[in-house]
């Protein structure tokens, strides 16, 4: 469904991404993990076209042949059927829940730019957008405003505002970030549902769901790919583990809030 052939970006004389290649299948969940730096949001950005590639190339399959959305602006990238969630909660906050997937729908749909109906008159989103909070969970909180919900639950609001408008791939970036340890089961679930019919594109620190959710797991260090291949080759490859898993087991992740130091954190 996506794929990249020696995607490169420079910054002056820093190579944040360095040649990249990955392939993304339908119906598959990737992991994309690496020490901090090693380029993984900035791959991200190039994906959406937040950022323009210094090399290479960036494509999305349509409906028998390959996209180029290399040069695609962000807006375009989404059209064509790319989604992101983001590591930093991004949502209108004094709308409500249903609000916001709504106008994610809209946004996605053919009323994009219409403004001058009273909302009431989409009811096509609004269905969409109670259908995609019974997915995720949040049916029963449509009507409260996102800024009350707790920070797990906006990280499921924000997956279900990427989820409008049914994206062929979506990029979920750290969505477990903050959340708390009760809310994490909840996330990871969310996440494999999800990638039963669509493409997923994960960054995540915490191991345990990185080798949980994963089909495979792609590796970067210092921009370039160090290894891409099923969880458990990932885990026993010795250059994996001595930039970055420093001889992870299960189980071994702290919580991200403590604080603490251990393997599979950067």
């Amino acid at each position: 469904m996506l794929r990249t052939r020696g995607l490169t970006k420079q910054f002056g004389g820093l190579t944040a991404v360095d040649g990249v290649d990955i392939d993304l299948a339908a119906d598959e969940c990737c992991s994309l993990i690496g020490p901090n730096g090693a380029g993984k949001t900035t791959f991200f950005d190039l994906l959406t076209g937040k950022l323009t590639p210094t090399a290479g190339t960036v494509e999305l399959w349509g409906e028998d042949d390959w996209i180029d959305i290399t040069h695609t602006p962000p807006h375009r990238t989404a059209e064509v059927g790319l989604h992101r969630s983001y590591q930093i909660t991004n949502l209108f906050n004094k709308n409500t829940v249903r609000e916001n997937v709504r106008i994610a729908a809209q946004a996605a749909g053919d009323d994009a730019m219409n403004c001058w109906h009273n909302t009431g008159a989409f009811e096509e989103y609004i269905t969409e957008a109670e259908a995609i909070l019974d997915r995720v969970g949040l049916a029963e909180d449509a009507d409260e405003s996102a800024g009350s919900l707790s920070h797990g639950a906006k990280r499921q609001l924000e997956i279900a505002v990427a989820l409008a408008g049914d994206p062929d791939v979506l990029l979920l970036d750290e969505p477990n970030a903050g959340v708390s340890s009760e809310s994490v089961e909840d996330i990871v679930a969310l996440i494999e549902d999800v990638a039963t019919d669509h493409a997923v594109l994960l960054v995540e620190h915490n191991m345990d769901i990185v080798m949980t959710v994963s089909d495979r797991i792609v590796v970067l260090n210092q921009g370039a790919v160090i290894a891409d291949d099923e969880p458990a080759a990932v885990r026993s490859d010795e250059t994996v583990q001595q930039a970055y898993l420093g001889g992870y087991e299960r189980g071994d992740v702290d919580d991200d809030r403590t604080g603490e130091t251990a393997g599979g954190r950067a």
